[in-house]
């Protein structure tokens, strides 16, 4: 590590497991003075413990805004200021065999997570950088708010929003020295494809996401995996002045998948003149 993040405050919601622990561990291991939230307090204890006192952990429930300024609050409080702001808290929604047979019951549940809760750490971040020299706001997204496709509308529709809202931001933040943007991950092994499918029996949950996992292969045209740790070098770069000149982008960290169809080559004809 280089210690890029010396001297930086850091706030990540969600930051207890998946891609937010990755990314409280890398700005950590950066030199960063973290504090980070999560419903999930053992955990999120437990990864506190682990990075010691650069490290802040809180319960939160970041569909309560007022919480969200919380966090914002208490890293100002306690390490003097605030540097790089994280919206990584995300629910999936619930996977449904047919758009027909959604009952839409957890909109509000995803749209308060996914969305209001990016909007108010957005602007209670912003609302101290904008007096303290600017600031990095990153949010995240999904390629599942970029590319079209079926099952867990909901979802796709909050991340969507996330995208339209972090440029719109960075543009009226630019003036303050605030850069906004966002990273679309794609195929990342996490509990978020899982926890979609709640209430199916384990054998069942299983062949699900085996077959989810499949699918995101086989639409993927690098074939290495992506890993939370891709995830949290995007973030790191946002993060440092090596960016210092990039606002209102969306960065997918997807393995090629949103850049268009893999190729398929098919094997060359043999040659009917070879002997």
């Amino acid at each position: 590590m280089t210690d890029e993040l010396a001297g930086k405050v850091a706030v990540v919601t969600g930051g207890a497991s998946g891609l937010g622990a990755g990314l409280v561990r890398r700005f950590a291991a950066e030199g960063a003075k973290v504090v980070f939230c999560d419903l999930d307090a053992d955990s999120g204890s437990a990864l506190a413990s682990e990075l010691g006192g650069d490290a802040v952990f809180m319960t939160a429930d970041v569909s309560d805004i007022d919480e969200v300024g919380r966090l914002v609050a208490t890293a100002v409080e306690r390490f003097g200021g605030l540097h790089v702001m994280v919206n990584n808290a995300g629910v999936s929604g619930t996977m449904h065999r047919r758009f027909f047979d959604d009952d839409l019951a957890d909109f509000h549940k995803v749209m308060s997570v996914n969305v209001l809760a990016v909007m108010a750490g957005t602007r209670d971040a912003a609302r101290h950088m904008a007096e303290h020299g600017g600031g990095s706001i990153i949010n995240l997204t999904s390629i599942g708010g970029i590319q079209a496709g079926g099952g867990v509308m909901t979802y796709r529709a909050s991340k969507a929003a996330v995208i339209q809202f972090t440029k719109c931001a960075a543009i009226e933040l630019a003036h303050h020295e605030v850069r906004v943007n966002a990273i679309a991950p794609g195929n990342i092994r996490t509990a978020i494809v899982r926890k979609s499918a709640a209430g199916q029996d384990l054998e069942k949950l299983e062949q699900f996401e085996a077959k989810i996992r499949q699918q995101m292969r086989d639409d993927r045209p690098l074939k290495r995996e992506g890993t939370v740790d891709d995830v949290a070098e995007a973030a790191l770069y946002f993060a440092t002045d090596r960016s210092r000149y990039v606002t209102g982008t969306v960065l997918p960290v997807d393995g090629g998948t949103v850049a268009g169809k893999v190729m398929v080559r098919k094997a060359p004809k043999p040659d009917s003149a070879a002997p």
